[in-house]
Formats: C-alpha cells, structure tokens, sequence
C-alpha cells in the first residue's frame, strides 16, 4: 500500500444547533444511519485500495456533529476501523464542531477517536454567530464556557476563524489577544470569508475588500510572529508559510492546493458526493453523484464532468491569469468556490489573489529575515 493520504469530509448529518446569518450550508433534518455509513466507507476504502493510497483522514462536519450522540460517533468509530483494519488502511479523524453542544459527556469519544483534540469556529466580534431566537452574546458566552471545560478536560481546542469588518476595525493585537490570552486557544487558522450558498443581507459585505483584509493578515502575521511563534502558538497560514519560505516541511490550507480534486472529496448524510463541503451543502449543481446509487466510487469519479471542470481550472487560470505571477506555484489560482460563489465560474482566480500575494509576500520577506539572523 502506498503512502499518500485522502482527505475525506464527511458530513454525518445535516442539522444544526445554531442559525448564522452568513452560513453557506442549506439545513436539511437529513442524518446517515450506522447501515448508511457502512455502505459509503466500504465504498471509499475500496477506492483507496484500488488506488494504492494507505491511509485517509476523515474530517468529521455537519450541519453540526454535537447533535448527533457520542454513542452513535462511538459506533461509527469501530465500523470504520473494522472496514479499514481489512483493507490496510490507517485511518485518522479530525472534528469540526462549534462546540455548542458539547458537554462532559463528549470527553471519552473525543479522548478515543479524535486523539483529545477538536476544532471550533468563532467569529471576534461576533456579529452573526447565534442560536435560534437567541443573540450573539448568548453564542458568545456559551462558547466560551464550553471552550473552558474542554481545556479543562485536557481536550486541545484549536480553531477556524473568519474576520468581517468589525474584526478589522478592533484590528489584530485585539484579536489576537481575544483567542489566545482570553479564550486559551493556541492554535487557529484564519479563513477568508466568502458569500457561498444562498442569499442573506449578511453577506451583502462579501467579498470584503482585500486591501482591508491584506492589512488584518499581514498585522496578525507580524503579532504572531513577535509574541507567539516563540511560545508555541501556531496561527495558519503563516506558521505554514513561513516553514514554507524557509524550507521546511509545511502543510498549505486548501485553497492553494495544485488540484483539490485530487486530494479531497465530501460526503453528504443523503450519500451526495462532491468537492468539499461548501460545493455538497450549497450547489447541487456540482454533485459529482450519489455513492447510494452507484457500483463503486471508481464509477462516479472516472470521466465525471463536473469533476474535470475542476481538473481543467488550475491549466486554464494558468493560460489567461497567471502565467506571470510568482506566486503561481504557491497558490495556483485560489480556492475555486471562493470564485464560483463571486463570479458564477469556476474559470475566474480567487477575488482574494491580491490579499494572498500580499500575504505571501510579507512572510516570504520575513523567511529571509529569519534566515539571515540564523547565519
């Protein structure tokens, strides 16, 4: 068996216990049984055997995991290594909860499967984030007292964050001290937000404009780098970045990667496939099938044509956008529904090129810096 892993996401259900304002899911009481799970896992492990690839990581998302039961993850947990352990093929687990559900009751599941670590999404200020009929301070406050009886468990919390304009006007020290100094999280990523799915007022300021964004990254890249790299905080992507610029091992979020379609795919609890899970939850259109009814993963994907769109982008953005950028290795036009959900096209680069090669620029400097000191 080879050594490549794939990234499956898999989303087990559909529901959710909270109701933002700008999420680009469609809601759906749609939830995969045990017998469900059983069908699709055998069907992806025996890709990857077919594939020689020998080991998969599956990051766990919804709807939101935490209204399924840590009974029910805890089953699913043995199926799939049974499934896996007769195939020869490690398997991993990764959680992506906003952690609103969570309770003690949680610590054992996330202790076995998900190696005690889990990943939450917040939002500082928090403008959109709430449950239903309730407010964003009410999210807020159940957020962090969650997050507190998690690390109080030994559980490693890291997070996903996305900025919008409140959050560039407090600006990055603020922000930065809000995650690590008040919440106690040491690890976070920055994601760009971007208006996917269905139409909602808060998304009227999306795409925001790069300049602002560019400014935000590059003062949070320079707080990290002056108050936490030393002390072991890790905030993506500039931790990867500046491994990256400094020729160390680094792992890219998604939306650089060469060709996601070669390395990703998503799982819907009805057993719809598709890119990820931003494409699965938000545009049918770009299904690449349902697992259910076909013989074999294998059939789905060999001569999909909504999966060769996605094969062809990267050549095409090459040939009319990027030809001449430096940073064409590094970021290989962006993430492709950050373009679709702007420009209707897969065919466009990312409306945050401009914030990216800014980005990369600003640690690709700070790599030499380092570099230089080192010598």
């Amino acid at each position: 068996m080879g050594t490549r892993t794939f990234s499956l996401i898999l989303l087990p259900t559909l529901q959710c216990n909270a109701d933002c304002d700008y999420c680009f899911e469609d809601k759906t009481s749609d939830r995969l049984t045990l017998e469900g799970l059983e069908i699709l896992i055998d069907k992806v492990l025996d890709h990857l055997v077919a594939k020689s690839i020998g080991a998969l990581t599956i990051h766990w998302q919804g709807g939101e995991v935490m209204t399924l039961s840590p009974s029910w993850l805890a089953a699913a947990h043995r199926l799939i290594d049974a499934a896996a352990a007769t195939r020869g093929v490690v398997v991993g687990h990764g959680l992506q909860t906003n952690l609103i559900g969570y309770s003690p009751g949680w610590n054992t599941l996330i202790r076995e499967m998900f190696g005690n670590r889990v990943s939450t999404s917040l939002d500082y200020p928090n403008l959109y984030r709430h449950r239903h009929g309730k407010d964003t301070s009410d999210y807020d406050q159940l957020l962090a007292r969650n997050i507190r009886q998690a690390r109080d468990a030994g559980i490693d919390v890291q997070a996903i964050a996305v900025p919008n304009l409140a959050t560039l006007a407090i600006g990055a020290e603020r922000f930065y001290s809000h995650v690590v100094d008040t919440l106690g999280i040491r690890s976070f990523q920055v994601n760009t937000p971007f208006p996917g799915g269905s139409d909602h007022p808060a998304k009227g300021e999306l795409p925001m404009d790069s300049r602002g964004l560019a400014k935000f990254f590059i003062d949070l890249a320079e707080v990290w780098m002056e108050r936490g790299d030393r002390d072991g905080v890790r905030v993506g992507p500039f931790d990867e970045l500046l491994s990256y610029f400094l020729d160390g091992p680094s792992v890219l979020p998604c939306i650089w990667t060469e060709d996601c379609a070669n390395h990703l795919l998503c799982i819907d609890p009805r057993g719809n496939l598709a890119q990820c899970d931003c494409w699965v939850a938000s545009y049918p259109d770009h299904w690449l099938g349902n697992l259910f009814h076909a013989a074999s993963l294998d059939d789905l994907l060999t001569e999909n044509p909504v999966r060769e769109r996605f094969h062809q982008r990267p050549m095409a953005l090459v040939a009319r956008d990027c030809i001449d950028c430096d940073s064409l290795a590094l970021c290989h036009g962006g993430c492709p529904v950050r373009a679709f959900s702007v420009h209707g096209t897969l065919f466009e680069k990312d409306p945050h090129c401009q914030l990216y090669r800014s980005v990369f620029a600003h640690l690709a400097a700070a790599a030499a810096r380092l570099a230089r000191d080192v010598r």
